[in-house]
């Protein structure tokens, strides 16, 4: 009876750890707050690395450490997409550490877009402030690649899920377009299709590529010629 009991007490308790690994993408704060600073030397540290981040001394945390102001300045869209982001993570905000969420403000040019992406860590929410945008993300081969896609205008709120490809486009060729994103994470992370595949540092072999997308080579090499030199935008 003894050892049943102690078998059934081990099973409850990796099941309790299994479900923490599955459902916790941040690790949940275990205190009030956990403002990151990036001193690693003298004596106003906490001796514990959450995180990635060092916890300033609770002591010396003020509103500023939860604040940020910036979000109503246009972000710089001269760039080849015709886009721009401007994040407000943990970075920018030291209060956030911990907390599992981030902001940003996404800028779009006439025509401009935010090409497929990934956000590895985080899902994503965006309302659009102004202007009108094409928004979809497509679901994994589980799921057949399933485009889900909306054109959204003002007041509108799309969701997107974590890890999966998405993109943003404003579909109008003259007006600017607006919006604001929030992220499930303090560090959502970004992977650029385009970047990643054909910007690679080293490059990945062309003759690879060409076999995987069904391209000639000679386009290959041109495409990574573009996304060897091209900023990375979706950041």
């Amino acid at each position: 009876m003894k050892g049943l009991v102690q078998f059934l007490v081990a099973k409850i308790i990796l099941l309790a750890l299994a479900s923490s690994f599955v459902y916790c993408y941040d690790p949940n704060p275990l205190q009030d707050y956990c403002v990151a600073t990036n001193e690693t030397n003298g004596g106003n540290l906490s001796i514990f690395f959450v995180n990635g981040k060092f916890c300033e001394d609770p002591k010396l945390v003020t509103a500023n450490d939860f604040y940020y102001s910036g979000l109503n300045i246009p972000g710089n869209t001269n760039n080849r997409l015709g886009a721009s982001i401007t994040n407000v993570d943990v970075s920018l905000i030291p209060g956030l550490n911990t907390l599992g969420v981030a902001i940003a403000r996404l800028d779009f040019a006439p025509g401009g877009q935010l090409s497929p992406h990934i956000h590895p860590r985080a899902s994503q929410i965006i309302l659009v402030l102004k202007g009108e945008l094409s928004v979809g993300f497509v679901s994994s081969n589980e799921y057949n690649y399933t485009l889900f896609s909306k054109v959204l205008y003002p007041g509108d709120v799309f969701v997107f899920p974590i890890g999966l490809v998405q993109f943003h486009a404003n579909n109008n060729k003259k007006k600017n377009a607006v919006a604001i994103s929030a992220y499930g994470s303090q560090n959502p992370g970004v992977i650029p299709v385009g970047n990643t595949v054909f910007g690679s540092n080293p490059l990945i072999d062309p003759k690879l590529l060409a076999k995987a997308f069904a391209l000639d080579v000679k386009i290959v090499r041109h495409v990574q010629r573009v996304f060897s030199s091209d900023a990375d935008i979706v950041n």
